[in-house]
């Protein structure tokens, strides 16, 4: 049976560069041997087709074969992007003494959560690269698609690994086909980002979903 789109799967893959260095892995005799220190490494559920993995690997899934191992070669526009001479940055070196940090040409630095790379440092300024470190490449994918997922309650944990990065109690009426998330009252806030999310869920399952806030245990 070949994998379509809106399928749900369980990969398995290693990425790296044309010149063989492994970036990424969810695989962890792997990300041993590559030297990642990558925290809780299990393969990944996904839906196929609905960009919970970069694009080009997402289009390569459909028509694969469950339990088959495969390896594809990405160009940057399928992958990372291409380079964008916009993402250099010049920005003063008070920005980061403030922050006690003493920019050096080569080192890579997390800024506003975006990795980023200094390129030089002269006269009071830094001179950063937003792109991504891996833009303008080719990179190659091993990978295996370990089985097709069946189970509603996977299913849906897998979106909210990827839309909430956190796990909520829910409860599934398949009948009215909609997903009740019961929210404790310290996560109250993401009542209003599942209305915004609210769309993908029924695009991926068909499905509605709601929130109820837990009343506190007396």
């Amino acid at each position: 049976m070949k994998i379509k789109k809106n399928d749900f799967v369980e990969i398995e893959f290693t990425a790296r560069t044309k010149d063989g260095k492994v970036f990424d892995t969810n695989i962890k005799s792997e990300a041993e041997k590559a030297g990642l220190k990558i925290k809780n490494l299990k393969p990944f559920v996904l839906s196929v087709g609905h960009h919970m993995l970069i694009k080009g690997l997402d289009k390569e899934l459909e028509g694969k074969e469950v339990g088959k191992k495969y390896s594809v070669e990405l160009k940057p526009e399928e992958a990372f992007g291409k380079r964008n001479p916009e993402m250099i940055k010049m920005i003063p070196l008070k920005k980061f003494t403030e922050q006690k940090i003493n920019p050096q040409r080569g080192m890579q630095l997390t800024i506003d959560g975006i990795i980023v790379k200094v390129l030089s440092v002269s006269g009071g300024r830094v001179l950063v690269d937003f792109n991504n470190p891996l833009a303008g490449k080719n990179v190659i994918y091993d990978f295996k698609i370990n089985r097709k997922v069946e189970d509603i309650n996977e299913k849906i944990n897998a979106l909210q690994d990827f839309f909430f990065k956190k796990r909520f109690k829910f409860g599934v009426d398949k009948n009215k086909k909609i997903i009740t998330f019961k929210l404790p009252q310290k996560e109250k806030q993401f009542e209003n980002f599942m209305k915004i999310v609210a769309k993908p869920f029924k695009e991926i399952l068909n499905m509605e979903i709601k929130a109820e806030i837990e009343e506190p245990a007396k």
